[in-house]
């Protein structure tokens, strides 16, 4: 009788976890892989580690002292949190915004876009090994973090909204600055594009890596750059105007492959286009006031109601259900960008190898503070 011997080489497949404490995961992200040597073959993506409990505690809190709270969601890009949960109580409320407030909140939210821009290629890049670039792109990102300091007095968690308007109108010569700010943007981007558009190992290491096609990023929920580059156009700016997107000329760059290599170049345009939303802002930045006529104690009538906006990362909704008798939301939900772009993380991951997985984590730019809440 023949005796069995053991195989020479172990086939069965490998199992690892990529973080929580990663420093490539871009928060407390983890991921559990299955290996085929080299190539993964299935991904579990694990959650939660962050959770604070945000829309709970919203339901708890009346409705100013929410703006607070919603800082903390996507952290690199306070601004539009906070402009979208404004926007969505206004909407509730009935209230009209002076035009000048909507004018300056769209600056805001495009110096945010660019500055929320310039932190993701510069991680992304150093998670490929371009770490000139890092260095490059944070420089850029000081000047975004000064003028948010001036205006507001913080550089992170800025709380620059308020229902009906502003804080604060913006200070004496600050137009300028942000004027100087797009000029010297708009001449650092072909350093960027001279580091990496046709860089070697950064097309060989992104065009054709993480290929999604546009049916099926519509059908996984994708929104923002990783929607655009599969060639889907959606962007709730042109959609579905808010601030004062609908008096601004401006183009949403599309790609044609759906890979890494697209979703960069996407990103690199959007820096443009907001530069030239800006500008046309501040040349027809009106006179006025920055606050509607909003009641002292806020108690919206029963109803509900959903808005979304654009943020850096992609559509960002509320939905918010209001009793009509308390000082604080009946119900309080978000739909965070970084979320719903998570679900195509697996189908871009398989089938590649474990190398590529870092790069296809930075891709999608995820923040796991609006993904967690």
């Amino acid at each position: 009788m023949a005796t069995q011997t053991a195989p020479i080489f172990d086939t069965d497949e490998l199992v690892i976890n990529m973080g929580p404490q990663h420093p490539s995961t871009h928060g407390v992200l983890r991921l559990v892989l299955k290996l085929d040597g080299e190539r993964v073959v299935d991904c579990d993506t694990v959650m939660g580690y962050v959770h604070r409990g945000i829309e709970k505690l919203s339901e708890n809190r009346d409705w100013t002292q929410i703006i607070l709270l919603t800082d903390r969601m996507d952290y690199v890009a306070a601004a539009t949190n906070n402009l979208g949960y404004c926007e969505t109580v206004e909407k509730l409320l009935e209230v009209e915004v002076p035009r000048r407030a909507r004018y300056i909140r769209t600056i805001l939210a495009e110096l945010q876009r660019v500055g929320s821009h310039c932190l993701w290629l510069g991680t992304h890049a150093m998670d490929i090994g371009a770490m000139t670039v890092l260095l490059y792109a944070f420089r850029e990102r000081e000047l975004v973090l000064d003028l948010f300091e001036e205006y507001c007095g913080a550089r992170l968690t800025y709380n620059s909204m308020r229902i009906g308007g502003l804080p604060l109108d913006i200070p004496s010569g600050w137009d300028q600055k942000v004027r100087a700010f797009c000029d010297v943007m708009e001449a650092k981007l072909p350093e960027y594009e001279e580091l990496l558009t046709n860089n070697r190992i950064w097309v060989e290491r992104t065009r054709g890596v993480g290929v999604i096609s546009g049916p099926d990023a519509t059908a996984l929920g994708l929104c923002g750059p990783p929607l655009r580059g599969s060639g889907v156009y959606r962007d709730v700016r042109k959609d579905e105007p808010y601030a004062a997107y609908d008096e601004f000329d401006f183009e949403v760059p599309l790609g044609t492959r759906g890979d890494t290599y697209d979703r960069y170049l996407i990103r690199l345009e959007e820096f443009r286009q907001s530069i030239r939303i800006i500008r046309q802002a501040l040349d027809g930045l009106p006179e006025g006031p920055i606050m509607g006529k909003v009641p002292r104690l806020l108690k919206p009538k029963a109803g509900e109601t959903y808005h979304a906006i654009e943020s850096p990362k992609g559509e960002l909704g509320y939905f918010i259900v209001s009793d009509g008798r308390a000082t604080n939301p009946y119900r309080f939900r978000v739909r965070p960008p970084s979320f719903c772009n998570l679900q195509g993380l697996k189908p871009l991951i398989v089938g590649h190898l474990v190398a590529d997985v870092v790069c296809l984590i930075g891709t999608i730019d995820i923040v796991l503070g609006e993904v967690d809440r």
